[in-house]
């Protein structure tokens, strides 16, 4: 009997995967493989049941022969060991990112005569309504919130990148990017104090307050899924960061990272080129005793960001405040450099993993940016936060077209650089 395969990668079964299924079976025997959360997060959204229950729910459809599992985005595995028939799946891969997955599976099947079968996608108000349940529920305080510490245990590194308005979150949410046959996306989001109070014309020195903040985070969580890291900056004093990290736990957020500096704040990046405080230890283990203490849940995480190398206080002065800050019960370590290069941080974390295994560590790599993901994962690197460049990058694109109106005395100049209104208003869903 000819072998018939698909592949799920879905939390819900609708009218268009038994459609799938139904019509897989006039070819042969059907299996079906179920993604496994690694590649899920990479191809599609974090998955709201785990891949037991998915497994489950795929074997239970009428018509399914078998089930497995399939470990990748692209099929190589999967077709080389089962080598079917026929490859069925619908039709919404012909553009767009998942192209690239089409002709992977074109090309192993031509290796020994396979066949690829494509249905019509179905599109129609059942199925839309079933997405838009699913979407909506990851995007509650209780499916979001829990979702960091999922994804440090199941990705090499968690990728971040800054968001401070809806539709920035809607980028971080939405990009995907097909690059040498794999298919890519941001697993998180941080909002900056930089990049928040910079959105709002102010300086970065904690002036923008804490409830305009919690506004931020309730326009990116109206329209994302995705879990969320908020910048805290020192914290403020330990009375008042109790109520912070409350609030935030609440609102869905995974984690705060707190720096240990006090005084007027100022940006880690001017370095000792401006004044600068650090916190004592034993203050700054308070503080997060103090946060540590209010949680309702073990799902939140309160994350310190070690000052040390910003302020040439040296690296054992930083390990010293890590072993301190850990054991006060921080969740993670986030280790800060200006340096153009990454050595000291990487010298930070071979050190720092010698001794603690399992104490996730964030790094930002704004000024040493040549070294890549993996390169970072490979010390022990947890969390990479690209902190600034989507409002640096669009702060020079809007003064340049304003220059290019005033210069010109008309739009026509910089219309070659604008992206069509209708292109933008497709990112927004509509219910």
């Amino acid at each position: 009997m000819a072998v018939v395969y698909t592949c799920f990668c879905t939390d819900i079964i609708h009218e268009g995967h038994l459609n799938i299924i139904n019509e897989a079976g006039k070819y042969g025997e059907v299996v079906v493989g179920v993604m496994d959360d690694k590649a899920s997060i990479k191809f599609n959204r974090f998955p709201s049941i785990s891949f037991e229950e998915r497994v489950r729910m795929v074997e239970a459809i009428p018509g399914v022969s078998r089930v497995i599992t399939q470990h990748t985005i692209m099929y190589d595995d999967v077709i080389h060991e089962l080598k079917p028939d026929y490859v069925i799946h619908g039709d919404n891969w012909v553009e767009g990112p998942e192209k690239a997955i089409r002709e992977n599976v074109i090309a192993l099947l031509g290796e020994y005569g396979g066949k690829l079968i494509e249905v019509a996608y179905t599109r129609n108000e059942d199925v839309k309504r079933a997405d838009t349940q699913m979407r909506e529920k990851l995007a509650m305080p209780e499916y979001r919130r829990p979702r960091l510490r999922q994804l440090i245990k199941i990705c090499d590194i968690v990728k971040t990148i800054e968001v401070h308005s809806g539709l920035t979150g809607l980028i971080a949410e939405k990009t995907v990017v097909e690059h040498d046959g794999e298919l890519d996306q941001f697993d998180a989001m941080w909002i900056s104090s930089l990049c928040d109070s910079t959105a709002k014309g102010k300086p970065d020195i904690e002036l923008v307050d804490m409830t305009s903040r919690y506004r931020t985070i309730d326009d990116v969580t109206e329209v994302t899924t995705k879990p969320i890291i908020f910048d805290g900056d020192t914290g403020g004093l330990a009375e008042h960061f109790v109520y912070t990290v409350r609030t935030l736990e609440k609102m869905g957020v995974s984690a705060v990272i707190i720096e240990d500096k006090i005084g007027l704040k100022k940006n880690s990046l001017f370095g000792t080129e401006v004044e600068q405080t650090q916190d004592d230890v034993e203050h700054f283990c308070e503080k997060i005793k103090a946060g540590k203490k209010v949680q309702l849940t073990d799902d939140f995480m309160i994350i310190a960001r070690i000052e040390s190398l910003i302020l040439n206080q040296g690296m054992e002065d930083a390990l010293t405040r890590a072993r301190a800050y850990v054991a006060a019960g921080a969740d993670g370590i986030m280790i800060h450099s200006r340096r153009k290069e990454p050595d000291e941080i990487l010298e930070f974390c071979d050190r720092f993993r010698q001794e603690d295994s399992e104490t996730p560590i964030v790094v930002v790599p704004s000024s040493f940016n040549t070294i890549t993901e993996a390169e970072l994962a490979s010390h022990g690197v947890n969390i990479v936060i690209y902190a600034n460049q989507l409002t640096r990058s669009a702060f020079p694109a809007m003064e340049r077209t304003a220059k290019d109106i005033l210069k010109y005395h008309r739009a026509y100049e910089a219309d070659e650089r604008l992206m069509p209104i209708k292109q933008i208003i497709t990112l927004i869903d509509e219910l």
